[in-house]
């Protein structure tokens, strides 16, 4: 079975981060829970606390397909500072291991190079943090690696593209079809 784990900082997007964690776990993903300020209960940026499955010093990243990154402010800046987080975010990218980022968390990826020569979107008025990527208006952005969306409203889509990276179209089809997605 798959793994990933989304990771929750203070601040984060509460439909980017548990949009992912609904529709993958939908389509039979492992999915966690992560907390990087080290309590068990997360706020986002609307107030809402969710309760995390483990904390940051629990994950163990050697089992793990995928790090997700929610956007949301202050959350995208509180995941950039985690140095443990950005640490096994590069060395994710150095091994080809897939990464995905949402709305302002893209900007993550576009400060520690990651983006170059690749296709990402993120938030609009974000764009500049994107070094050194061609800039996508798409929903969600696949390129190798790497899956980018632009912000909440596209959250279902950017899900759906994680599980048909990790499950196959097919899966991801299947799961849109049981949501009443765009009457797929």
């Amino acid at each position: 079975m798959s793994r990933i784990a989304v990771f929750f900082a203070e601040g984060y997007e509460e439909i980017e981060a548990l949009t992912v964690v609904d529709i993958c776990r939908r389509a039979g993903l492992e999915v966690q829970m992560v907390s990087v300020s080290g309590e068990k209960t997360v706020s986002g940026s609307h107030g809402i606390g969710a309760r995390m499955d483990i904390c940051f010093d629990e994950v163990d990243f050697d089992s793990l397909d995928m790090i997700v990154l929610p956007g949301g402010m202050p959350g995208t800046r509180n995941l950039e500072a985690h140095e443990g987080l950005m640490a096994q975010v590069d060395a994710f990218d150095r091994a080809g291991r897939y990464l995905a980022a949402i709305c302002a968390a893209p900007s993550v990826l576009g400060h520690r190079g990651i983006l170059r020569g690749r296709r990402a979107g993120c938030y609009p008025g974000w764009e500049q943090h994107l070094e050194g990527a061609q800039v996508s208006m798409d929903d969600a952005t696949v390129d190798g690696h790497v899956i980018t969306g632009r912000g909440m409203g596209c959250a279902i889509e950017f899900s759906l593209a994680i599980v048909a990276q990790l499950l196959g179209r097919e899966q991801a089809d299947k799961v849109a079809g049981s949501i009443v997605y765009r009457s797929r």
